[in-house]
Protein backbone atom coordinates (compact mmCIF):
# COMPACT_ATOMS: atom_id res chain seq x y z
CA UNK A 1 0.00 0.00 0.00
CA UNK A 2 3.16 2.55 0.64
CA UNK A 3 4.39 1.79 -2.40
CA UNK A 4 1.34 2.49 -4.41
CA UNK A 5 0.81 5.57 -2.53
CA UNK A 6 4.40 6.61 -2.72
CA UNK A 7 4.57 5.37 -6.48
CA UNK A 8 1.12 7.57 -7.35
CA UNK A 9 2.74 10.76 -5.71
CA UNK A 10 6.26 10.30 -7.61
CA UNK A 11 4.15 10.00 -11.14
CA UNK A 12 2.03 13.26 -9.78
CA UNK A 13 4.47 15.86 -8.01
CA UNK A 14 7.67 14.79 -8.67
CA UNK A 15 7.67 17.94 -11.00
CA UNK A 16 8.81 21.00 -8.98
CA UNK A 17 6.08 22.99 -11.22
CA UNK A 18 3.14 20.68 -9.80
CA UNK A 19 4.31 21.57 -6.21
CA UNK A 20 4.33 25.15 -6.76
CA UNK A 21 0.59 25.53 -8.31
CA UNK A 22 -0.62 22.55 -5.01
CA UNK A 23 1.05 25.00 -2.57
CA UNK A 24 -0.59 28.26 -4.12
CA UNK A 25 -4.02 26.41 -4.16
CA UNK A 26 -3.69 25.07 -0.31
CA UNK A 27 -2.86 28.34 0.92
CA UNK A 28 -5.16 30.36 -0.82
CA UNK A 29 -7.72 28.04 0.20
CA UNK A 30 -6.83 27.81 3.90
CA UNK A 31 -6.76 31.28 3.91
CA UNK A 32 -10.25 31.77 2.64
CA UNK A 33 -11.73 29.35 4.55
CA UNK A 34 -10.32 30.87 7.92
CA UNK A 35 -10.45 34.35 7.50
CA UNK A 36 -13.02 34.57 4.40
CA UNK A 37 -15.86 36.21 6.99
CA UNK A 38 -13.36 38.82 8.62
CA UNK A 39 -11.98 40.02 5.18
CA UNK A 40 -15.33 40.06 3.75
CA UNK A 41 -15.46 43.51 2.42
CA UNK A 42 -11.95 42.91 1.31
CA UNK A 43 -13.10 40.33 -1.09
CA UNK A 44 -16.10 41.94 -1.87
CA UNK A 45 -13.59 45.18 -3.19
CA UNK A 46 -11.47 42.52 -5.14
CA UNK A 47 -14.63 41.19 -7.03
CA UNK A 48 -15.74 44.88 -7.96
CA UNK A 49 -12.83 45.95 -8.95
CA UNK A 50 -12.26 42.47 -10.83
CA UNK A 51 -15.53 43.10 -12.74
CA UNK A 52 -14.51 46.62 -12.99
CA UNK A 53 -11.46 46.35 -14.83
CA UNK A 54 -12.81 44.25 -17.98
CA UNK A 55 -14.58 48.13 -17.95
CA UNK A 56 -11.30 49.90 -17.71
CA UNK A 57 -9.81 47.30 -20.71
CA UNK A 58 -12.40 47.99 -23.05
CA UNK A 59 -12.27 51.75 -22.55
CA UNK A 60 -8.78 51.61 -22.61
CA UNK A 61 -9.62 49.94 -26.11
CA UNK A 62 -10.83 52.73 -27.58
CA UNK A 63 -7.76 54.66 -27.31
CA UNK A 64 -7.88 56.25 -23.51
CA UNK A 65 -5.60 56.31 -21.06
CA UNK A 66 -5.57 54.16 -18.36
CA UNK A 67 -5.72 56.67 -15.51
CA UNK A 68 -9.10 58.26 -17.17
CA UNK A 69 -10.14 55.11 -18.47
CA UNK A 70 -10.31 54.11 -14.51
CA UNK A 71 -12.23 57.33 -13.63
CA UNK A 72 -15.10 56.83 -16.04
CA UNK A 73 -15.37 53.21 -14.81
CA UNK A 74 -15.09 54.12 -10.79
CA UNK A 75 -17.31 57.12 -11.38
CA UNK A 76 -20.07 54.73 -13.40
CA UNK A 77 -19.60 52.31 -10.53
CA UNK A 78 -20.81 55.49 -7.70
CA UNK A 79 -23.46 56.30 -9.84
CA UNK A 80 -24.82 52.79 -9.92
CA UNK A 81 -24.31 52.22 -6.01
CA UNK A 82 -26.25 55.56 -5.41
CA UNK A 83 -28.62 54.62 -8.22
CA UNK A 84 -29.21 51.42 -6.01
CA UNK A 85 -29.20 52.83 -2.43
CA UNK A 86 -31.60 55.68 -3.35
CA UNK A 87 -33.76 54.10 -5.48
CA UNK A 88 -34.09 50.19 -5.47
CA UNK A 89 -33.05 49.93 -2.14
CA UNK A 90 -35.89 52.09 -0.29
CA UNK A 91 -38.66 50.49 -3.07
CA UNK A 92 -37.30 47.01 -2.08
CA UNK A 93 -37.42 47.82 1.94
CA UNK A 94 -41.20 49.24 1.83
CA UNK A 95 -42.77 46.38 -0.46
CA UNK A 96 -40.53 43.31 1.83
CA UNK A 97 -42.12 44.99 5.15
CA UNK A 98 -45.40 44.78 3.08
CA UNK A 99 -44.49 41.06 2.12
CA UNK A 100 -44.22 40.13 5.51
CA UNK A 101 -47.10 41.55 6.83
CA UNK A 102 -49.18 39.48 4.16
CA UNK A 103 -47.10 36.55 4.35
CA UNK A 104 -49.18 35.14 6.81
CA UNK A 105 -52.48 35.47 4.81
CA UNK A 106 -50.88 34.27 1.61
CA UNK A 107 -50.05 31.24 3.23
CA UNK A 108 -53.10 30.62 4.73
CA UNK A 109 -55.04 31.04 0.92
CA UNK A 110 -52.33 28.62 0.17
CA UNK A 111 -53.53 25.59 2.74
CA UNK A 112 -57.44 26.13 1.50
CA UNK A 113 -55.59 25.62 -1.47
CA UNK A 114 -54.53 22.39 -0.88
CA UNK A 115 -57.06 21.03 1.68
CA UNK A 116 -59.93 21.35 -1.17
CA UNK A 117 -58.35 19.72 -3.56
CA UNK A 118 -59.74 16.42 -2.64
CA UNK A 119 -63.35 18.24 -2.57
CA UNK A 120 -62.50 19.42 -6.50
CA UNK A 121 -61.38 16.43 -7.56
CA UNK A 122 -62.43 13.16 -6.47
CA UNK A 123 -59.19 10.97 -7.39
CA UNK A 124 -57.26 12.22 -4.95
CA UNK A 125 -59.71 11.80 -1.59
CA UNK A 126 -57.65 8.47 -0.49
CA UNK A 127 -57.02 9.27 3.23
CA UNK A 128 -53.31 9.10 3.17
CA UNK A 129 -53.58 12.15 -0.17
CA UNK A 130 -55.39 13.50 2.15
CA UNK A 131 -53.14 13.21 5.28
CA UNK A 132 -50.04 13.97 2.62
CA UNK A 133 -51.21 17.14 2.01
CA UNK A 134 -52.64 18.18 5.00
CA UNK A 135 -49.21 17.40 6.50
CA UNK A 136 -47.41 19.53 3.59
CA UNK A 137 -49.84 22.42 4.25
CA UNK A 138 -48.90 22.72 7.60
CA UNK A 139 -45.31 22.01 6.89
CA UNK A 140 -45.45 25.22 4.68
CA UNK A 141 -47.39 27.77 7.25
CA UNK A 142 -44.62 26.54 10.16
CA UNK A 143 -41.83 27.47 7.66
CA UNK A 144 -43.91 30.65 6.70
CA UNK A 145 -44.21 31.80 10.63
CA UNK A 146 -40.92 30.78 11.04
CA UNK A 147 -39.86 33.23 8.47
CA UNK A 148 -41.33 35.64 9.22
CA UNK A 149 -40.47 35.63 12.89
CA UNK A 150 -36.99 35.46 12.00
CA UNK A 151 -37.46 38.61 9.58
CA UNK A 152 -39.13 40.08 12.43
CA UNK A 153 -36.54 39.66 14.84
CA UNK A 154 -33.81 40.19 12.81
CA UNK A 155 -32.33 43.92 12.99
CA UNK A 156 -30.30 45.28 10.27
CA UNK A 157 -26.75 45.58 11.79
CA UNK A 158 -26.21 49.28 10.87
CA UNK A 159 -22.26 49.13 11.76
CA UNK A 160 -21.79 46.09 9.08
CA UNK A 161 -23.90 48.65 6.13
CA UNK A 162 -21.50 51.38 7.38
CA UNK A 163 -18.54 49.58 6.68
CA UNK A 164 -19.78 47.96 3.51
CA UNK A 165 -20.87 51.74 2.10
CA UNK A 166 -16.97 53.11 3.21
CA UNK A 167 -14.64 50.59 3.27
CA UNK A 168 -15.90 48.61 -0.30
CA UNK A 169 -15.47 51.58 -2.42
CA UNK A 170 -12.53 53.01 -1.09
CA UNK A 171 -10.82 49.56 -1.46
CA UNK A 172 -12.26 49.18 -5.10
CA UNK A 173 -10.35 52.87 -5.83
CA UNK A 174 -7.31 51.64 -4.77
CA UNK A 175 -6.97 48.57 -6.04
CA UNK A 176 -8.25 48.92 -9.43
CA UNK A 177 -6.48 52.74 -9.26
CA UNK A 178 -2.96 50.71 -8.22
CA UNK A 179 -3.31 47.43 -9.93
CA UNK A 180 0.03 47.35 -11.27
CA UNK A 181 2.09 48.14 -7.91
CA UNK A 182 -0.39 45.30 -5.95
CA UNK A 183 0.10 42.72 -8.43
CA UNK A 184 4.12 43.59 -8.63
CA UNK A 185 4.10 43.15 -4.73
CA UNK A 186 2.13 40.08 -4.77
CA UNK A 187 5.14 38.63 -7.18
CA UNK A 188 7.66 39.25 -4.52
CA UNK A 189 6.48 36.71 -3.24
CA UNK A 190 5.98 33.54 -5.34
CA UNK A 191 8.79 31.62 -7.09
CA UNK A 192 10.70 32.52 -9.78
CA UNK A 193 9.70 29.66 -11.85
CA UNK A 194 5.94 29.54 -11.78
CA UNK A 195 5.08 28.55 -15.33
CA UNK A 196 2.99 26.06 -14.79
CA UNK A 197 0.97 28.42 -11.98
CA UNK A 198 0.93 30.99 -14.51
CA UNK A 199 -1.03 28.95 -17.54
CA UNK A 200 -3.59 27.41 -15.22
CA UNK A 201 -4.38 31.12 -13.84
CA UNK A 202 -4.02 32.55 -17.79
CA UNK A 203 -6.96 30.07 -18.26
CA UNK A 204 -9.11 30.84 -15.14
CA UNK A 205 -8.83 34.50 -15.74
CA UNK A 206 -10.53 34.75 -18.82
CA UNK A 207 -13.21 32.45 -18.02
CA UNK A 208 -13.71 34.04 -14.50
CA UNK A 209 -13.62 37.54 -15.66
CA UNK A 210 -16.42 36.78 -18.66
CA UNK A 211 -18.45 34.70 -16.38
CA UNK A 212 -18.88 36.83 -13.44
CA UNK A 213 -18.91 40.00 -16.12
CA UNK A 214 -21.70 38.07 -17.45
CA UNK A 215 -23.48 37.35 -14.49
CA UNK A 216 -23.71 40.70 -13.51
CA UNK A 217 -25.40 41.67 -16.99
CA UNK A 218 -27.88 38.41 -16.45
CA UNK A 219 -28.74 39.48 -13.26
CA UNK A 220 -29.68 43.21 -14.53
CA UNK A 221 -31.48 41.78 -17.78
CA UNK A 222 -33.38 39.37 -16.58
CA UNK A 223 -34.76 41.55 -13.24
CA UNK A 224 -35.46 44.27 -15.56
CA UNK A 225 -37.25 41.54 -17.96
CA UNK A 226 -39.51 40.24 -14.85
CA UNK A 227 -40.08 43.97 -13.61
CA UNK A 228 -41.24 45.20 -16.84
CA UNK A 229 -44.34 42.38 -17.06
CA UNK A 230 -44.64 42.40 -13.47
CA UNK A 231 -45.59 46.41 -13.06
CA UNK A 232 -47.71 46.46 -16.30
CA UNK A 233 -49.88 43.87 -14.88
CA UNK A 234 -49.99 45.57 -11.35
CA UNK A 235 -48.52 42.33 -9.31
CA UNK A 236 -47.86 43.46 -5.90
CA UNK A 237 -44.56 43.63 -4.91
CA UNK A 238 -43.41 43.90 -8.45
CA UNK A 239 -39.62 45.59 -7.14
CA UNK A 240 -38.82 42.55 -4.58
CA UNK A 241 -40.03 39.52 -6.69
CA UNK A 242 -37.88 41.02 -9.73
CA UNK A 243 -34.72 41.59 -7.61
CA UNK A 244 -35.32 38.13 -6.17
CA UNK A 245 -35.75 36.47 -9.90
CA UNK A 246 -32.75 38.41 -11.09
CA UNK A 247 -30.28 37.37 -8.15
CA UNK A 248 -31.92 33.82 -8.72
CA UNK A 249 -29.98 33.15 -11.81
CA UNK A 250 -26.86 33.19 -9.81
CA UNK A 251 -27.88 29.21 -8.54
CA UNK A 252 -27.66 27.45 -12.09
CA UNK A 253 -30.69 25.54 -12.21
CA UNK A 254 -31.99 25.31 -8.64
CA UNK A 255 -32.50 29.28 -8.53
CA UNK A 256 -34.75 29.76 -11.72
CA UNK A 257 -37.30 26.93 -9.95
CA UNK A 258 -36.76 27.65 -6.14
CA UNK A 259 -37.88 31.97 -7.17
CA UNK A 260 -41.05 30.65 -9.30
CA UNK A 261 -43.05 29.56 -5.90
CA UNK A 262 -43.00 32.75 -3.77
CA UNK A 263 -44.12 34.58 -7.70
CA UNK A 264 -46.80 31.69 -8.21
CA UNK A 265 -47.98 31.69 -4.29
CA UNK A 266 -48.20 35.91 -4.77
CA UNK A 267 -49.91 36.48 -8.16
CA UNK A 268 -52.60 33.44 -6.76
CA UNK A 269 -52.59 35.47 -3.19
CA UNK A 270 -53.60 38.38 -5.60
CA UNK A 271 -55.77 37.00 -8.39
CA UNK A 272 -56.92 33.78 -8.02
CA UNK A 273 -56.92 31.02 -11.27
CA UNK A 274 -58.21 34.16 -13.19
CA UNK A 275 -56.66 34.85 -16.74
CA UNK A 276 -54.60 37.21 -15.26
CA UNK A 277 -53.00 34.88 -13.40
CA UNK A 278 -52.28 32.82 -16.51
CA UNK A 279 -51.06 35.74 -18.17
CA UNK A 280 -48.60 36.65 -15.74
CA UNK A 281 -47.28 33.34 -14.87
CA UNK A 282 -46.90 33.11 -19.10
CA UNK A 283 -45.30 36.50 -19.11
CA UNK A 284 -42.92 35.31 -16.70
CA UNK A 285 -42.20 31.61 -18.07
CA UNK A 286 -41.22 33.49 -21.21
CA UNK A 287 -38.67 35.09 -19.31
CA UNK A 288 -37.27 32.27 -18.01
CA UNK A 289 -37.23 30.67 -20.98
CA UNK A 290 -35.87 33.27 -22.91
CA UNK A 291 -32.57 33.97 -20.45
CA UNK A 292 -32.20 30.13 -20.60
CA UNK A 293 -32.21 29.45 -24.58
CA UNK A 294 -31.04 32.99 -25.31
CA UNK A 295 -29.62 34.67 -22.84
CA UNK A 296 -27.24 32.33 -21.39
CA UNK A 297 -25.77 30.77 -24.84
CA UNK A 298 -25.13 33.94 -25.82
CA UNK A 299 -22.88 35.06 -22.51
CA UNK A 300 -21.48 32.30 -21.76
CA UNK A 301 -21.09 29.83 -24.77
CA UNK A 302 -17.53 29.87 -24.28
CA UNK A 303 -17.11 30.23 -20.80
CA UNK A 304 -18.90 27.69 -18.97
CA UNK A 305 -17.78 24.09 -20.37
CA UNK A 306 -18.76 21.36 -17.80
CA UNK A 307 -21.74 19.06 -17.24
CA UNK A 308 -24.98 20.46 -15.67
CA UNK A 309 -24.38 17.41 -12.85
CA UNK A 310 -20.72 19.32 -12.35
CA UNK A 311 -22.30 22.47 -11.68
CA UNK A 312 -25.02 21.18 -9.36
CA UNK A 313 -22.42 19.32 -7.33
CA UNK A 314 -20.01 22.40 -7.19
CA UNK A 315 -23.34 24.85 -6.11
CA UNK A 316 -23.69 22.57 -3.34
CA UNK A 317 -20.11 22.23 -2.23
CA UNK A 318 -19.12 25.62 -2.27
CA UNK A 319 -22.25 27.03 -1.11
CA UNK A 320 -21.65 25.01 1.49
CA UNK A 321 -18.82 26.03 2.44
CA UNK A 322 -18.95 29.83 2.14
CA UNK A 323 -22.77 30.42 1.83
CA UNK A 324 -23.88 32.65 -1.26
CA UNK A 325 -19.92 34.23 -1.43
CA UNK A 326 -19.53 30.00 -2.43
CA UNK A 327 -22.96 29.70 -4.18
CA UNK A 328 -21.30 32.69 -6.78
CA UNK A 329 -18.45 31.94 -7.15
CA UNK A 330 -18.90 27.57 -7.26
CA UNK A 331 -18.52 27.59 -11.39
CA UNK A 332 -15.46 29.97 -11.35
CA UNK A 333 -13.79 27.65 -8.87
CA UNK A 334 -15.06 24.62 -10.79
CA UNK A 335 -13.49 26.09 -13.78
CA UNK A 336 -10.31 26.38 -11.45
CA UNK A 337 -10.16 22.52 -10.92
CA UNK A 338 -11.29 21.88 -14.16
CA UNK A 339 -8.00 24.27 -15.33
CA UNK A 340 -5.80 22.62 -13.57
CA UNK A 341 -6.98 18.58 -14.06
CA UNK A 342 -6.45 19.90 -17.70
CA UNK A 343 -3.16 21.04 -17.26
CA UNK A 344 -1.67 18.20 -15.10
CA UNK A 345 -1.25 15.63 -17.70
CA UNK A 346 0.62 18.46 -19.77
CA UNK A 347 3.58 18.50 -17.17
CA UNK A 348 4.14 14.16 -17.83
CA UNK A 349 4.08 14.46 -21.51
CA UNK A 350 6.61 17.28 -21.42
CA UNK A 351 8.97 14.83 -19.21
Amino acid sequence: MIDVVKGWFEKHFSDPQAIILVTILVFGGIFILYWGKILTPVIAGIVIAYILEGLVCKIRNLGVPRFAAFLISYALFVAAVALTLFGLVPLVISQGSQLIVDFPRILNKVQELLLAIPEKYPVFADQEIEKMLGNFSSELVGVGQTLVTASLSSAVDVFTVMVYLIVVPLLVFFLLKDKAEILLWFRRFLPEDRSLAYSVWKEVDVKMGNYIRGKMVEVFIVGAATFIPLKFMGMNYAATMSLLVGLSVIIPYVGAVAVTIPVAMIAWFQWGGTSDFVYLMVAYLVVQFMDGNILVPLLFSEVVNMHPAAIIIAVLFFGGLWGVWGVFFAIPLATLIQAVIHSWPSIQEAR
